[in-house]
């Protein structure tokens, strides 16, 4: 068990392991494919540009993969950590699903986009709630501005989201925590390395990442089963 002082700051990053937990396909399996095609090849600025509804039909399908997931234990366990810690929890997401939502978290980054959120890829409006699947073929939805409706997602080639933020976290925590993380996406992986020497480094799942020297700690196993019972708040 991990104990949490009062004067602890924590930092949780979460990867694609947490909602597999959950039953949404983390698409870098089975070969990495979709279809055809390599989800470098549908997830990117290059093929935004090629071919807009070939894009909207890959993330109208994950939309329909994430609409029928339910948030797990480890969702739930991390939620009511908020509830505990509030402004002492910092929780950064790679993954796009809302379940960290779902389960009760209020503050979460998402660093690489938001599924259910869309923006214009012209004008500088602000990313609007959108759990719509988009039919490939009829045309991209428009912006007022003219300028096509794209998913509110972080794509191969685009700068993640809040990182800012997240960097200010990262220096001011004193335990990190990286839950069902592959340790090989940048910059996430690298978070562990920022803050080795200084802060606690805590991993959580079945899995070994690449980057598993880099952690103090490991706890095997899936986070539903670990994270439940592995924090004591002193």
């Amino acid at each position: 068990m991990v104990a949490i002082g009062p004067a602890d700051r924590v930092f949780i990053l979460t990867g694609a392991g947490i909602s597999a937990e959950s039953g949404i396909p983390t698409f870098r399996g089975v070969n990495g494919l979709w279809r055809s095609y390599r989800i470098e090849e549908v997830a990117s600025p290059h093929a935004w540009r090629r071919d807009p509804r070939l894009v909207w039909e890959f993330y109208s399908m994950r939309r329909c993969a994430a609409s029928a997931a339910k948030p797990n234990r480890g969702h739930h366990a991390l939620a009511r950590m908020e509830e505990s810690l509030h402004d002492r929890l910092f929780l950064c997401t790679q993954n796009v699903d809302n379940l960290h939502e779902q389960a009760g978290s209020s503050r979460v980054v998402h660093m690489h986009g938001e599924l259910f959120k869309s923006r214009c890829d012209r004008c500088n409006s602000a990313p609007f709630e959108d759990s719509a699947t988009y039919d490939p073929q009829r045309a991209v939805p428009r912006c007022g501005c003219g300028g096509q409706i794209r998913p509110h997602i972080c794509w191969f080639g685009e700068v993640p989201y809040g990182l800012d933020r997240i960097a200010s976290a990262l220096d001011g925590c004193t335990v990190f925590v990286a839950i069902g993380t592959s340790g090989v996406v940048e910059p996430a992986a690298s978070f562990v390395a920022r803050v080795r020497g200084r802060a606690r480094t805590i991993y959580v799942g079945p899995e070994e990442p690449a980057n598993t020297l880099a952690f103090s700690e490991c706890h095997w196993g899936k986070a539903g089963d670990v994270l439940p019972n592995l924090f004591r708040f002193e």
